[in-house]
C-alpha cells in the first residue's frame, strides 16, 4: 500500500506509466486495463442476453440463486467494480497530466469520461450504459504493450493517404450519387406501368439501385419486365466497377506516399525535421 502511495504522489512516473508506457510497470498496468474493458464487453453481451434491468443493490440481493440467477449477480458485481475501476484510472491521468485541459479535451480523454459518465447516468436512463462500450477504443493500447510500431507506422500512412484522397473520394461519391438517382428514375419508368410491381415511387426505385449497384442484393424489390431485368443485370455489373475505383485512387496515393523523398531535412510521411544523415524518422520511423 506505501509503495502504491508513493507511486500516486510521483505524479511524473504516474505519467510515464499512464501515458508514455516507459515505466516498468507500465506494460502490467496496460495489460490489466484492456483485460477489464474485455471483460466489460463480454458483460454488456451477456447482459443484453438475460435481461438485467435493475442494477440496484436491493435487485442484487433479491436475485434467486440458480444458474440465471447467479449470473446476473456476477454481472451486476462486475459492473459495479468495473466502472470504480475506470472512474479512478480516469481519475489519475486527469490527475498526473502535465496539461489538464489538454488532456481533458483530447479524443481519448473525451472517451475515457464518456465510456465512465455512463455508469453513473444511468441510475436515471438505464440504457445508457451500454456508452461504456465506447472503452474498446482503448485497446488500441496493445499497440504499446506489444510494441508494434511497424503496424502504427503503417496505419498512419492508411490514414495519410486516405486524407490525400479525400477530394477525389468526394467528388467520386457525388458521381455515384448522381448515377443511383438516374439509375432509379429510368427503373421507375420502366416498372411503374407494371402489375403489381414494387417499385412504387422514385425514392422507392433509388434505393433499388444504391442495394443493386453496391451489391448488397436484399431481394426485397426486383424488376418484371424483360427490359427491368435486363437494366438490372447492367447495373449490377456496373457495380463491381464502381466499387473498385475509390480503392483505385487510395492505393495509388499510398505508392505516391512511400515514394515521396523527403525535403529539407524533413521526413516525407509526418513532414517533422529529421537528422539529414539518419536512415529512419525519429518521430514516425519512416525509412528516408
Amino acid at each position: 500500500m506505501k509503495k502504491l502511495i508513493s507511486i500516486i504522489k510521483d505524479k511524473k512516473r504516474l505519467y510515464r506509466i499512464l501515458f508514455e508506457g516507459t515505466d516498468r510497470l507500465s506494460k502490467p498496468v496496460d495489460i490489466a486495463i484492456m483485460i477489464a474493458i474485455a471483460l466489460c464487453i463480454i458483460m454488456a453481451s451477456l447482459e443484453s442476453v438475460v435481461k438485467v434491468d435493475d442494477f440496484s443493490f436491493k435487485a442484487l440481493v433479491n436475485l434467486e440463486l440458480d444458474g440465471v440467477g447467479i449470473l446476473k449477480a456476477s454481472i451486476i458485481v462486475l459492473e459495479y467494480v468495473l466502472s470504480i475501476l475506470f472512474a479512478i484510472e480516469y481519475i489519475l491521468r486527469v490527475y498526473c497530466s502535465p496539461v489538464k485541459r489538454e488532456y481533458v479535451l483530447s479524443f481519448f480523454g473525451i472517451i475515457d469520461l464518456m465510456a465512465t459518465l455512463p455508469q453513473l447516468l444511468s441510475v436515471v436512463f438505464p440504457p445508457l450504459r451500454y456508452l461504456s462500450l465506447m472503452r474498446t477504443f482503448r485497446l488500441f493500447r496493445i499497440f504499446r504493450v506489444l510494441k508494434l510500431f511497424s503496424f502504427l507506422n503503417e496505419g498512419y500512412l492508411l490514414l495519410e493517404s486516405i486524407r490525400k484522397s479525400l477530394t477525389k473520394i468526394l467528388v467520386y461519391f457525388m458521381f455515384v450519387v448522381v448515377l443511383v438517382c438516374i439509375l432509379g428514375t429510368i427503373m421507375y419508368i420502366v416498372e411503374s406501368g407494371t402489375p403489381q410491381t414494387r417499385f412504387t415511387s422514385i425514392p422507392t426505385s433509388i434505393y433499388w439501385a444504391i442495394v443493386t449497384l453496391t451489391t448488397v442484393g436484399y431481394g426485397d424489390i426486383t424488376p418484371v419486365t424483360a427490359l427491368g431485368k435486363f437494366l438490372s443485370g447492367i447495373v449490377m455489373i456496373l457495380g463491381y466497377t464502381i466499387i473498385a475505383v475509390p480503392t483505385g485512387i487510395v492505393s495509388a496515393t499510398m505508392i505516391d506516399t512511400t515514394q515521396k523523398k523527403g525535403k529539407n531535412g524533413r521526413c516525407p510521411r509526418c513532414n517533422q525535421k529529421t537528422d539529414l544523415s539518419a536512415n529512419y524518422c525519429k518521430h514516425c520511423g519512416e525509412r528516408l
